[in-house]
């Protein structure tokens, strides 16, 4: 007899996503259509299915549940053990569309949220992991897991603050034996490193280490806030460590090679980076490919980006096109001339701090601009806020619209309406508080998320009187140090060198539109004129911000905070120069892109040089 699979191909009706159901069964299957069966009527399958997959006769298992939900497709035992299945077998896509199917049909469920949360964190969707995290914390807020699960997604995310809230909720909440647990209070040293309080941090992985429960991996936490704290020795110290604990491991050569890089010594990271282990991980790669940068390999050090990137796209990342073109679309379309003048705009909230808004493409400077402003008196940094795109996600709800982002906008015209533009400036600035970025006695504080360009619109509508200081950088050096960098950001772009200089000439076109149309408190600071006369680019800068020149800035090397980018390494070091004009090290590479690039290039007043 032919097995379900076998079935599925010779009928042609196998779903694309390989789970080995039907598609009818399976991707395109109608929910709403969907009779949820009780495990009652399927017992004695269930029961083998059970005994199979305990046993280790996984294809028995995977045949029984296939078989279960080809007749019942929303049996939640029979899907959840096909999701366990998929997972374990690596078949990432159809794993997905498993347990994404389980929480729709069953979205009061606490553990599969809980499954689907930890899935997705583990895959590195933090959009998914954070959708099921919150909804678990909804429908269990008494139990310790949902808060240290929640907490993990917090601190993926860069909202260290946040996680130390549920880490601690988790704390309280765990059985008195469990309070105590090294994951828990591993992760909790995380978020307190990422607030830059590091002794309490190290305290804890003190008490860890005195118990003698470390893994590697907080052997590398732990280096990680060694280096942030700038004590190489330690860090190195800690790495030994970890190379006692699992010899060979691909993560301590990494970080080994990359602590080496941090003081200049990149000689010692290329040999830390074993050739066989290279080849089997991405993330060596990627890493080896930055040290032969650094050592002029330039051939060399391309090929690896090159094939790291592949690698990232053979594990499902690729850049949503579709989705960038809509959004930037429906932007360019909702924003006009005719229309920012209907618009409200809110008045500013004189008891707060006010944010300066620091925009740029990843990879041009944005890190550097706020370690030297938050070095002001003045002025704290608020990192990479997420505010404006979660106000922007929910728009259509925050303003009972019909529509969606940015048409819900549309909602401000109303007379009814228009003073929720300065409840969604409240909602910003409430957030900006609870995150701790607005610091007691200072006028400002920084906000540089990642393309927060994108919505230049919306920023100008909440904060007409905020300071918007674009960073401008020669497009092929942006472009080329976003492919050589591990970047999640502007739908994935980064997963290819044609992909990122798409959204970076489709992002320059916005911003171009919106200060067409738009009245924008709005300064471009040129990367390049920065590294060379960055006396004279800083008091621009304060110029346009109102406040006066203060000479730590120029000494911003020395800020003690830890900056959460890609960029913390550099932001440590003198101002230096070597990273101007790169693209001519790689210009036989970046030939495909140029044409994408070149109204850019022309329009910010760039050329290209050999």
């Amino acid at each position: 007899m032919l097995d379900v699979i076998e079935k599925q191909i010779i009928a042609g009706s196998a779903c694309p996503c390989a789970s080995g159901l039907g598609r009818h069964h399976c991707c395109e299957l109608d929910l709403a259509q969907v009779q949820i069966v009780p495990p009652e009527r399927h017992a004695e399958a269930l029961a083998a299915l059970t005994r199979a997959y305990h046993g280790g006769a996984r294809e028995t298992a995977r045949r029984l549940a296939l078989e279960i939900l080809e007749m019942s497709p929303g049996q939640r035992e029979a899907l959840g053990a096909l999701f366990n299945l998929l997972r374990d077998a690596g078949q990432a896509q159809a794993a997905t569309s498993a347990i994404v199917r389980l929480a729709r049909l069953f979205p009061n469920d606490a553990a599969i949220r809980s499954v689907a949360a930890g899935f997705f964190l583990q895959r590195h969707d933090l959009p998914q992991a954070y959708a099921h995290g919150r909804m678990l914390v909804r429908l269990a807020p008494e139990e310790s897991v949902a808060h240290f699960l929640m907490g993990r997604i917090f601190l993926a995310r860069g909202k260290a603050q946040a996680a130390e809230f549920h880490l601690q909720s988790a704390e309280q909440l765990a059985e008195p034996g469990k309070r105590d647990a090294p994951d828990l209070q591993a992760a909790r040293a995380v978020a307190l490193r990422e607030q830059s309080k590091f002794g309490e941090a190290r305290a804890i992985y003190e008490r860890i280490s005195a118990a003698e429960q470390l893994s590697v991996q907080m052997l590398l936490d732990w280096a990680a806030l060694e280096e942030a704290a700038r004590d190489f020795a330690a860090a190195f110290a800690l790495l030994d460590r970890a190379e006692a604990t699992r010899s060979g491991d691909p993560r301590v050569a990494v970080m080994r090679a990359g602590l080496h890089r941090r003081v200049q010594e990149p000689e010692r990271a290329l040999d830390a980076i074993d050739t066989s282990v290279t080849e089997g991980q991405p993330a060596t790669l990627l890493s080896k490919g930055q040290i032969l940068d650094s050592l002029g390999r330039y051939d060399e050090a391309f090929a690896c980006f090159d094939l790291y990137k592949a690698r990232l796209r053979e594990g499902g990342a690729r850049y949503l096109a579709d989705e960038a073109n809509q959004l930037v679309t429906a932007l360019t379309d909702f924003f006009t001339e005719g229309r920012a003048r209907l618009l409200p705009r809110a008045a500013v909230r004189q008891e707060s701090a006010q944010p300066i808004f620091i925009v740029g493409f990843p990879r041009s400077g944005t890190t550097l601009v706020e370690q030297t402003l938050s070095s002001h008196p003045q002025i704290s940094a608020g990192d990479e806020l997420p505010i404006i795109g979660s106000i922007a996600q929910r728009a259509q709800l925050l303003l009972g619209s019909p529509g969606g982002y940015p048409s819900a906008l549309s909602e401000l015209w109303l007379g009814d309406r228009r003073g929720h533009v300065d409840t969604l400036r409240d909602l910003y600035l409430n957030e900006a508080h609870e995150m701790g970025v607005v610091v007691a006695g200072k006028r400002w504080f920084t906000d540089k998320m990642p393309l927060n360009e994108t919505h230049l619109g919306l920023i100008s509508l909440l904060f007409p009187q905020s300071p918007i200081i674009h960073l401008v950088r020669h497009p092929l050096d942006v472009v080329l140090s976003v492919f050589s960098n591990a970047l999640t950001h502007g739908f994935y772009c980064a997963s290819a060198l044609e992909s990122a200089a798409t959204h970076y000439a489709r992002i320059a076109d916005l911003i171009a539109h919106y200060r067409s149309v738009m009245p924008l408190r709005y300064h471009a600071v040129r990367y390049e004129d920065l590294v060379t006369d960055q006396e004279r680019e800083v008091r621009a800068m304060l110029d346009g911000i109102g406040e006066p020149f203060d000479p730590a800035m120029l000494a911003f090397h020395h800020n003690a905070r830890h900056a959460r980018t890609a960029s913390y390494a550099q932001v440590t070091e003198k101002l230096y120069t070597r990273s101007r004009f790169r693209y001519r090290n790689y210009l036989k590479h970046l030939e495909p892109v140029i044409p994408i690039l070149q109204p850019a290039i022309e329009r910010l007043g760039y050329s290209i040089e050999s």
